[in-house]
């Protein structure tokens, strides 16, 4: 079955409360540009950041700032996020990936291979992002801003939740194979 990423939101899971992509709002900064165009802009600088950065300290001395940064923001952005959303911590990780699910949709297909109270297994068979990236040569930075924030995403669970995924199509694979598993309740 392909779907949208908004189907992934577990029953029972969502907010009680209004719009779930609110508690994003300190991600997105101006809610109403979108995630794509959100995406768009930071590469626009980031990409001549980090060449010029390469250029000055060599490939991977630049990438590994670059890298270190900017999983220290998602890291950061996404636990704060998550302590604001009120509830356990398996409350807050459905109610932040509700949201992500509502901003990302239309940007990735996919096929969802199991979804049960224990764990919910999906492969990404295609990804707009990825494209964009690869095609800016760009995939390493679209897996940092992208790919990366997935797993920020599932430590908002607080060891309720666990995320596995050995591959990306932003890396070159043919999918991106999601294993989310779930602690007993």
């Amino acid at each position: 079955m392909v779907g949208t990423a908004a189907s992934l939101a577990l029953r029972g899971l969502s907010p009680p409360y209004g719009d779930p992509v609110s508690v994003l709002d300190d991600y997105l900064v101006a809610p109403a540009i979108s995630l794509p165009d959100k995406t768009r802009i930071q590469a626009q600088i980031l990409v001549r950041v980090l060449r010029a950065l390469r250029a000055e300290l060599g490939k991977d001395k630049a990438d590994a700032i670059v890298k270190q940064a900017l999983r220290d923001w998602s890291k950061e952005l996404f636990a704060s996020i998550g302590d604001g959303v009120a509830g356990s911590p398996r409350r807050k990780w459905a109610t932040v990936q509700s949201a992500w699910n509502e901003i990302s949709e239309r940007e990735a297909e996919f096929e969802i291979l199991r979804h049960d109270e224990e764990a919910l297994d999906f492969d990404v068979t295609r990804c707009r992002f990825a494209e964009f990236f690869r095609a800016l040569g760009e995939p390493e930075l679209g897996a940092l801003l992208i790919c990366e924030a997935d797993f920020d995403v599932a430590a908002v669970g607080g060891g309720t939740v666990s995320l596995e995924r050995a591959q990306t199509i932003m890396q070159g694979a043919p999918t991106c194979p999601f294993r989310y598993k779930f602690a007993p309740r």
